[in-house]
C-alpha cells in the first residue's frame, strides 16, 4: 500500500497484536490526561480487552465530573484516551485527538489512526475518567488512494454502564472525503464512546481525526499533561523539550512551567514557560525535568529523566580497513567459506538471470540504461527503483571474498577466480550506466520523463536516488583496497558520483532528503577514506553534504526519520533499516564535528534502542510498524529483525566505538553479528532469510525484495574492519576471531596481527604482535560484557578475565572503558594470551517484556541458543533446575558447541547456537519469499519499475510465505522456565 503524501510511510504486517503497554517508568506517566502527538501508540494507550477492563474500573469511580457554568461547546476528544481493536503499526492512535485538522484525506502528515490490511468490522472508543455528555461528533475520514479509506458504514455507541448501545437518531454518518462528517444524536452521557466500522471489502477503514463535542455545561477536566520521552545529553550540548499540556477550556489562567524536579546540578531552561522549549545541564548525573500545568481548578504535571554525561573524546578512533587477511578460526573459516563458494556466486548468478518473475532487476538494467545514454532502442526498468542496490552490494561481497586467503582451499580458489572474472565483466557495464555528470541510478535514466522528470524531486522521494549510491560509493571503497588503488575505475567513479551530487545539492544549491538513507554515511566513510588515501582535505566536501542531507530531514513522518530534525530526536521509531542507516550517520557527523547536540540526539537514540528495543539476538525491528520498531519493551518473539537491520546496527554500534573507544559498543555489535546476522545465511549457502524472528525461520533462494542478500556477506566478511581499531598510539582489539591482518600505522610503523582462538567455543585467545620496528604503544583488548542492554540478566554472572599474559608472565588487568590496557614497547612476535570465562548461562527478560514473562533463554559466550524439535519431542515444557553443561559436538551441524541439560519430565534437552537454527528441516517449496502485508516500497514510482507495487507477491510465494509462519513451532529462543 503507497500512502499518498509528500513524505510516504509504508504498511505495517497483518495480524500485529495490539496490548496495553505500561509505562517505561513512573516518571514518564502524566498524572492526569494523555501523551503528547505521536506518543500515544508507542506508551500509553490503552487496547483490546485489557484497557476495556482498566476502563471500566474507571467508569466506577464515584461522582460526576464538577461542571462549569461555561456552556461553550468544546472537543472533548482532547481529554479523552482512545483504545481500538486493532492498529496498523505504522499508525497512532494519538492521531484521533491531536487537534490538528487535516487539509485533504490523504493529508497524514501529523500521523492517521489505521486498519489496514484488515477488512473485518472493528472498532475504536474514547474512553474519559469521568462521564460526559454529548450529542454530536465530526469524523475526518483517512483516504490513501492504496488501501485505505472511508468505511462502507458505521455506527456510534456508547456505554450504559453495562453494555454498548447504539446512540438514538443519528443524522448524518457522512463518508465523503476531504472534510469533516458530521454526526448529530440524542444527547448522551458516558464514560465511553465508540464507532463500529464496517469494510466495503476494499479498504480498510482509516481516520485521521474524531472530535467529540459537548453539550450544556463544561466538565471541569483537569489539564492532560506529557513532558515527553527519556533521553540523554552531552554536556555541553542542550536537549529539546516538546510538552504538551491540553484544557478543555481555553483561559487567561492557563500556563505551564518546567522545573528541575531531582538532580546533582543546576538545570537552564531557555524559556520554562514554554512546552517546546531547551535545558541544558551543568553537571553529570540524572535528573527528573518536571512539566507542570496550571489551570482553574487543579495543577497536574508529568516528568522525564535526562541522563546527562561527558561527551565521547576529540579525536576518534581510526578504521581499520579491510585488505588482504587469512582467517583461522573453525567457525569463521566454515562461514566464510559457504560465503565465498556458495552464497555470493548465487548471487551473482541471480543479478544475471533475466527470467526472474520476482525480485528481478540485476545487470540487465545497466545494460538498457547504457543504451538510452547511447540514445539506443531500449527496455524499461525491470523491479524496483532500488534494484541496482544489490548489484552493488554483490560487486562489494566480492572484492571482499577476493581480499581472503584461501590458503590452498580449491574450492575458495576456483570460486574466487569466477569473481575476478565476474567483475572484469560487470564494472564495465555498470560505469556505462553512469550518467556524464557522474549521476547513477538506472531506474531514472529509464524512467519516463513525463512521469519523473527530474533528479532529487520530493514528489520522488521515495525512488531510493541516495540509496542506491551510497552502495555503488562504498563498493568502490573495498575495490580500491582489493587492487591496492591500482585499479582506480570504481573509485574514481564514486568521486564523479558523489562530485555531482555535492554540485547540486546543498545551502544555495537544492535541498533534499532521501526516502530510504544510506547515501549519508556512504558519504561519510568515502570522505574519510578519500582523505586517507589523498589528503588535502580531498573528501571533506562528502562529509560536509552528509551533514546537510542529515539535516534536512523535515516535515515528514516517523517512518523515514524525517518527522523531527536530526537533534531533536531520541527514540528509535519507524522503518528498522532506515532508522539504523540514518543513525549510523549521524554517528559519523557527531564523531566527524564534535556536534554536541547530535552527540546528545546519538547517544539517546542508542540508549532507546539498546535498553527499550533490542531483542536478545541482537536484532532490531518487531515489525508493529512497517518494518520497524514497535513500542518500548514491545517484543514479540515472532519478530521481524530484518537482516539488512542487523547490519546497519553493526554499523551503528561500530560508529560508536569509533568515537567513544568504549568496548561496550563492540560487545554490542558482536551480539548482533553472532546471531541476528551469521545465521541470516544458512549452513550450506544456498538460502537466506529477509526476517530473523525467534521462533523458526524462514530461509528461501530469493526474495521478492532482495535488498539484504549482498548485505549480509558484505557486512560479515569485513573481519578487519570489525575487529581491530585504532589510534596514533594505540590499536584496539574488539573481536576475537582467529586471523592474520595488516592493521596499517601504529605508532609510525606498520603492525601485522596473527589472533588464534577457536572463540567462540572456547575462550582462549592469543594475540601475536608484528610491528616492522619495535615500538610503544597500548594495546586495548575488550573484555567482554554480556549485560551491556538493560533488558537481559544472565545467571550465573560470567564477566572478566581468567588470566593475562604478555610472552608467558602474567600482567596487571588495568581496564579503561572495558578494555585491558597494556602499555609497552613492542617487538616482532610479542604475544599476548588470555582467557575468557564461558559457561552456560541463563537469561531473563526486564518483566516489561510481555512476550518473555516466565521464560528464559539459554546463552553461551557470545552465542544464543535455540532449542529444536530436531533434538527434542517437547518444546513448551519447562526446563528444570539442573545444572547446564556446554559440550563440543563435531558431528552436529559442522561442529558446534551444544547446551545440555533436562527439562521438567526429566528428558534431555539440547540446544544449539541460534545462527545454526533451522538448518534440519524442509525448506518451503518456494524460490522466492515475500509478505503480502508489508510494502518494500512505499513511495516508489510505478512509472519507474515494471515490478508489480508493494504486496504484490505471485500467490505462491505469498501463499508459501504464510503456510510457513503457520507451521508448528520448530525452533525457539525463549522457552518456559515455570512448571
Amino acid at each position: 500500500m503507497k500512502h499518498s503524501t509528500s513524505v510516504p510511510q509504508a504498511n505495517a504486517p497483518a495480524e500485529v497484536p495490539i496490548r496495553p503497554i505500561a509505562s517505561e517508568t513512573a516518571s514518564e506517566t502524566c498524572k492526569v490526561g494523555t501523551p503528547e502527538k505521536g506518543m500515544v501508540n508507542r506508551r500509553t494507550f490503552l487496547a483490546g480487552a485489557a484497557g476495556t477492563a482498566l476502563l471500566s474500573a474507571m467508569h466506577q469511580r464515584t461522582g460526576w465530573a464538577e461542571e462549569s457554568p461555561n456552556t461553550t461547546v468544546v472537543n472533548l476528544a482532547k481529554v479523552a484516551s482512545a483504545s481500538s481493536l486493532y492498529i496498523s503499526g505504522d499508525t497512532k492512535l494519538s492521531a484521533l485527538n491531536d487537534g490538528v485538522a487535516p487539509e485533504a484525506s490523504n493529508d497524514n502528515r501529523s500521523g492517521s489512526f489505521g486498519t489496514w490490511p484488515r477488512l473485518d468490522p472493528q472498532w475504536v472508543e474514547y474512553a474519559w475518567t469521568t462521564p460526559v455528555t454529548t450529542n454530536k461528533v465530526d469524523l475526518y475520514w483517512w483516504i490513501d488512494g492504496a488501501g485505505v479509506g472511508a468505511p462502507a458504514a458505521y455506527r456510534i455507541l456508547y456505554w450504559n454502564g453495562s453494555e454498548y448501545v447504539p446512540v438514538a437518531n443519528p443524522q448524518g454518518q457522512g463518508t465523503a472525503s476531504n472534510q469533516f462528517n458530521s454526526t448529530t444524536f440524542d444527547k448522551v452521557t458516558t464514560s465511553r464512546l465508540r464507532l463500529e466500522l464496517t469494510s466495503d471489502g476494499k479498504l480498510s477503514p482509516g481516520i485521521l481525526e474524531w472530535k467529540v463535542y459537548s453539550t450544556g455545561p463544561v466538565p471541569l477536566f483537569p489539564p492532560a499533561v506529557n513532558a515527553g520521552i527519556d533521553r540523554a545529553v552531552v554536556l555541553g550540548g542542550k536537549t529539546w523539550l516538546a510538552g504538551k499540556a491540553d484544557w478543555l477550556v481555553d483561559g487567561a489562567e492557563n500556563r505551564v512551567r518546567w522545573s528541575k524536579e531531582s538532580g546533582p546540578g543546576r538545570v537552564t531552561f531557555a524559556d520554562s514557560t514554554m512546552t517546546d522549549t531547551t535545558a541544558t545541564f551543568s553537571e553529570s548525573g540524572e535528573y527528573v525535568l518536571k512539566l507542570t500545568a496550571v489551570g482553574d481548578k487543579e495543577n497536574t504535571s508529568s516528568t522525564l529523566i535526562v541522563q546527562a554525561e561527558p561527551g565521547p573524546p576529540k579525536e576518534r578512533l581510526n578504521v581499520v580497513y579491510t585488505t588482504r587477511y587469512a582467517i583461522d578460526n573453525p567457525l569463521w573459516n566454515e562461514r566464510a567459506k559457504t560465503l565465498i563458494v556458495s552464497w555470493i556466486p548465487h548471487c551473482a548468478a541471480q543479478c544475471e538471470r533475466t527470467d526472474l518473475a520476482q525480485g528481478q532487476g540485476g545487470l540487465d538494467n545497466f545494460i538498457e540504461a547504457a543504451k538510452a545514454l547511447r540514445g539506443e532502442p531500449h527496455e524499461r526498468h525491470k523491479g524496483y527503483v532500488f534494484s541496482n542496490a544489490w548489484v552493488h552490494q554483490t560487486v562489494e561481497s566480492m572484492c571482499i571474498a577476493l581480499m581472503v586467503d584461501p590458503q590452498g582451499d580449491a574450492d575458495i580458489i576456483a570460486a574466487q577466480e569466477q569473481m575476478k572474472a565476474t567483475l572484469e565483466k560487470w564494472i564495465p557495464i555498470i560505469l556505462a550506466a553512469q550518467q556524464p555528470d557522474g549521476y547513477l541510478q538506472t531506474a531514472y535514466t529509464l524512467a519516463d520523463r513525463r512521469r519523473w522528470p527530474e533528479r532529487w524531486s520530493p514528489e520522488h522521494r521515495g525512488n531510493h536516488e541516495g540509496y542506491v549510491s551510497g552502495y555503488f560509493i562504498e563498493s568502490a571503497i573495498n575495490h580500491y583496497t582489493l587492487t591496492d588503488g591500482e585499479d582506480l575505475r570504481l573509485y574514481n567513479a564514486a568521486k564523479k558520483l558523489a562530485d555531482c551530487w555535492v554540485a547540486n545539492i546543498g545551502p544555495g544549491k537544492k535541498d533534499w532528503f532521501d526516502g530510504h538513507q544510506e547515501m549519508e554515511q556512504a558519504l561519510v566513510r568515502f570522505g574519510r577514506f578519500v582523505n586517507d588515501m589523498e589528503g588535502n582535505g580531498r573528501g571533506d566536501s562528502y562529509i560536509v553534504l552528509a551533514k546537510f542531507l542529515l539535516d534536512s530531514r523535515l516535515g515528514g513522518q516517523e517512518y523515514d526519520q524525517s518527522h523531527l530534525p536530526p537533534v531533536r530526536q531520541y527514540e528509535a521509531v519507524g522503518h528498522a533499516v532506515r532508522a539504523t542507516y540514518f543513525y549510523s550517520g549521524m554517528a559519523d557527523i557527531a564523531a566527524e564535528t564534535g556536534d554536541r547536540d547530535y552527540q546528545s540526539a546519538v547517544i539517546s537514540l542508542w540508549d532507546n534502542m539498546v535498553n527499550r528495543k533490542l531483542y536478545l539476538t541482537g536484532g532490531i525491528g518487531s515489525g508493529e510498524t512497517s518494518e520497524g520498531f514497535g513500542p518500548n519493551y514491545s517484543l514479540r518473539n515472532e519478530a521481524y529483525c530484518e537482516s539488512c537491520s542487523s547490519c546497519g546496527l553493526i554499523f551503528f554500534q561500530y560508529k560508536l566505538n569509533l568515537a567513544y573507544h568504549d568496548a561496550r559498543y563492540a560487545d554490542l555489535y558482536e551480539q548482533t553479528m553472532y546471531n541476528a546476522l551469521m545465521g541470516a545465511v544458512d549452513l550450506k549457502g544456498q538460502n537466506f532469510c529477509y526476517t530473523n524472528p525467534l521462533v523458526n525461520t524462514l530461509r528461501t533462494p530469493w526474495h521478492v525484495c532482495p535488498c539484504c542478500v549482498g548485505n549480509i556477506p558484505r557486512t560479515l566478511l569485513m573481519v578487519p574492519t570489525w575487529s581491530y581499531t585504532k589510534g596514533p598510539e594505540a590499536l584496539h582489539v574488539n573481536l576475537f576471531i582467529g586471523s592474520r591482518v595488516n592493521v596499517g600505522k601504529i605508532a609510525g610503523t606498520d603492525v601485522q596481527v596473527v589472533q588464534k582462538t577457536d572463540y567462540p567455543w572456547s575462550g582462549a585467545v592469543a594475540i601475536t604482535l608484528r610491528p616492522d620496528e619495535p615500538k610503544t604503544f597500548s594495546v586495548h583488548v575488550r573484555v567482554p560484557n554480556r549485560s551491556t542492554s538493560k533488558l537481559y540478566t544472565e545467571t550465573p554472572a560470567v564477566s572478566g578475565l581468567k588470566r593475562l599474559s604478555v610472552n608467558g608472565h602474567p600482567v596487571p588487568v588495568h581496564i579503561e572503558k572495558s578494555y585491558a590496557v597494556i602499555t609497552r614497547r613492542w617487538h616482532a612476535g610479542d604475544v599476548i594470551e588470555l582467557e575468557l570465562p564461558m559457561e552456560p548461562q541463563r537469561v531473563a527478560a526486564d518483566p516489561r517484556i510481555k512476550a518473555d514473562t516466565n521464560l528464559l533463554a539459554l546463552r553461551y559466550g557470545p552465542l544464543i541458543y535455540n532449542v529444536e524439535v530436531a533434538d527434542q519431542h517437547n518444546l513448551d515444557q519447562p526446563l528444570s533446575s539442573t545444572p547446564l553443561k556446554a559440550e563440543w559436538r563435531p558431528d552436529l551441524l559442522g561442529g558446534v558447541v551444544v547446551i545440555t541439560g533436562t527439562w521438567q519430565d526429566g528428558t534431555p534437552m539440547l540446544a544449539i547456537p541460534n545462527f545454526a537454527r533451522m538448518n534440519r528441516v524442509e525448506p518451503p517449496h518456494v524460490e522466492t519469499a515475500g509478505d503480502a502485508s508489508v510494502n518494500y516500497a512505499p513511495g516508489a514510482s510505478n512509472a519507474a519499475a515494471t515490478a508489480k507495487p508493494l504486496g504484490s507477491t505471485n500467490p505462491p510465494a505469498s501463499a508459501g510465505h504464510r503456510a510457513w509462519r503457520e507451521r508448528k513451532i520448530e525452533s525457539k529462543v525463549w522457552m518456559s522456565s515455570t512448571v
